[in-house]
């Protein structure tokens, strides 16, 4: 089948989903058309409030579909687990509510802890409730989770499902209809992907008897699991395959484990007593599966946090306990995978990408009051449920999410706004980001905003204030730019200490009394940093993007969210009266 074919058909697929759930949302499903159990896990106890107000927001607005049980399981107190860590403790808490009936639940686990260092607009209220550009209102990213998986509950068997939460998966299966998981042991998607995809992935090495690599689904049988495999390791294993004239891997995304499966992981989890290490639920539950699973990797230095790390035993563990149990695959042969995980991705998936864009019915103005600015729009530009008031532009490849835009305001190219007010005459300059936070300090509520460039690395970390100078604040040495914004180089600058001085933990950001205040001045910080102008902060009190989050106010920034919503809604009512 041509490409093009191709892409229409998972259009044409994804549009029955999506109008599938639109029907369900707000009504009671009947028992086997919808999930059990919907679980989403957080980092911590605030994270995890903050998803529950935001899904008691979406049940109150009817935008979700009535009957299944939302829950939200925060990870223990403590190290970071991973996700197969979060896996284990949500089977635990599920035990603890239901006792022996939960085993007869239809699980979707949607891995969605983690602060978003790559992708920091979804840090405050997760990656989980990003919002997209598309719906009336719009879609988050847990609502096109559950379109996308609309017909997995009627067609499997009791088990957990698990995904994440920065992922999309659109596919067709054609004639051979709906995916089914109804097999013992675990059962995979795969994709077909490049090889250069296959080095930042889970590849399947696939049992070659009765595997086409035609049509549009195939069931089959996985030799081995390779987690993030470089091309020879793929070879080597006979992972690659022919697909017409070109070669191709295939890929991993979400994976499902029956009850019996599941009991085991949890009787595993009692006998360790807690996590103490992060654990990876596709690189250590999966690479364990298959006849041809060898232990090799339970030794091996990636991922091992720190000295003295126990990952090399679990892992051991964990590969006695899985060794010799089937990995089923499911290919989808006509499918695409997108990662929505980073600023790079977030932009180029929902600006330019000219395949999702049409799969997925993508709109550059969604669920917004745009005033005439619809027009001063740049090519492919994104406003997601914004007022953008006439006489504003918004320039090619950027998103604005979330945020009022007054008349004065120019956004550069390939720019991030969310949540922000901005009031005044202002250019935002290209390549950069903003993202603007409500934050409760000594019980009064204020705001922060932070801002960088689009392509800044918030994860880089240095131990010695000498090298300082290499971390990059838009462009420029952020030990530069805190000499012109008069603050002291020391490491009482970062509220991660001496052992993790980085952008994220830089303590640069001004606390201001409203939100285009706050909006304000992390613009004055971006021209200073690209102009080398002098900007004096020492008057204000800092937070780093850390301490904003460890201090945010979700009631007080879901508040403005609605007062968006409603002002939408209200322009709309307005605009069908006078029709």
């Amino acid at each position: 089948m041509p490409a093009g074919e191709r892409s229409a058909a998972r259009r044409e697929d994804t549009a029955r989903r999506l109008a599938r759930f639109a029907a369900l949302r707000g009504k009671a499903a009947r028992p086997g058309e919808f999930w059990d159990v919907v679980a989403l896990t957080a980092a911590d106890a605030e994270q995890a409030r903050a998803y529950r107000l935001q899904l008691a927001g979406k049940l109150r607005r009817r935008e979700l579909p009535r009957g299944a049980r939302y829950l939200v399981f925060a990870d223990p107190p403590g190290g970071k687990i991973g996700n197969g860590g979060s896996t284990l403790h949500v089977l635990q808490c599920l035990e603890d509510l239901y006792g022996d009936k939960w085993t007869s639940f239809v699980v979707l686990l949607i891995h969605s802890g983690g602060y978003s260092q790559r992708l920091p607009n979804a840090s405050a209220l997760g990656k989980i409730f990003t919002a997209l550009p598309f719906g009336d209102p719009v879609y988050q990213m847990l609502e096109l989770k559950l379109a996308m998986y609309i017909d997995f509950p009627t067609h499997m068997k009791p088990g957990i499902l698990v995904t994440c939460s920065d992922d999309i998966e659109l596919y067709s299966t054609g004639a051979a209809g709906a995916v089914t998981f109804d097999r013992p042991g675990f059962t995979a998607l795969a994709h077909p992907s490049d090889l250069s995809v296959g080095t930042t992935h889970g590849v399947f090495v696939l049992d070659p008897c009765g595997f086409t690599g035609t049509g549009g689904l195939e069931y089959a049988s996985c030799r081995q699991f390779l987690h993030k495999p470089d091309v020879g390791t793929m070879r080597q294993r006979g992972a690659v395959c022919a697909r017409g004239s070109s070669e191709c891997v295939y890929t991993d995304s979400i994976f499902y484990m029956d009850h019996s499966i599941a009991k085991q992981l949890l009787m595993f989890y009692k006998q360790m007593g807690a996590v103490c290490c992060e654990i990876d639920a596709y690189g250590d539950f999966l690479q364990a599966l298959g006849p041809g699973a060898a232990p090799d990797y339970t030794q091996s230095a990636g991922n091992v946090a720190g000295e003295g790390s126990r990952l090399a035993e679990v892992r051991q563990k964990l590969f006695s306990l899985l060794e010799g149990t089937a990995l089923n695959v499911i290919v989808l042969n006509n499918s695409k995978f997108y990662h929505i995980g980073t600023t790079q991705e977030y932009l180029f998936h929902f600006t330019s990408d000219s395949k999702l864009r049409f799969e997925l019915d993508l709109l550059p103005v969604a669920f917004s009051v745009s005033r005439g600015a619809a027009g001063a729009l740049g090519r492919s530009a994104s406003v997601i449920q914004s007022v953008a008031q006439r006489g504003c532009r918004v320039g090619p490849g950027s998103v604005v999410e979330c945020s009022r835009i007054g008349p004065g305001v120019s956004v550069g190219s390939s720019c991030i706004i969310s949540g922000s007010h901005i009031d005044w005459e202002a250019d935002v300059p290209s390549r950069c980001f903003l993202a603007s936070l409500s934050v409760k300090i000594g019980g009064r509520v204020q705001y922060a905003s932070m801002a960088f460039g689009v392509a800044d690395d918030l994860k880089r970390t240095v131990g010695l204030l000498s090298d300082v100078r290499a971390l990059r604040f838009c462009g420029a040495s952020l030990a530069r730019c805190l000499r012109r914004w008069r603050l002291r180089l020391s490491e009482q600058r970062f509220s991660g200490g001496a052992a993790r001085m980085g952008l994220w933990t830089a303590r640069i950001f001004p606390v201001c009394s409203t939100l285009s205040e706050s909006a304000r001045m992390a613009l004055k910080m971006l021209n200073s940093a690209q102009h080398m102008s002098a900007l004096a902060l020492n008057g204000f009190k800092l937070l780093s993007v850390e301490e904003m989050l460890a201090h945010k106010d979700v009631g007080d920034m879901l508040k403005f969210r609605k007062q968006i919503y409603d002002e939408i809604c209200l322009q709309r009512s307005k605009e069908k009266s006078d029709l």
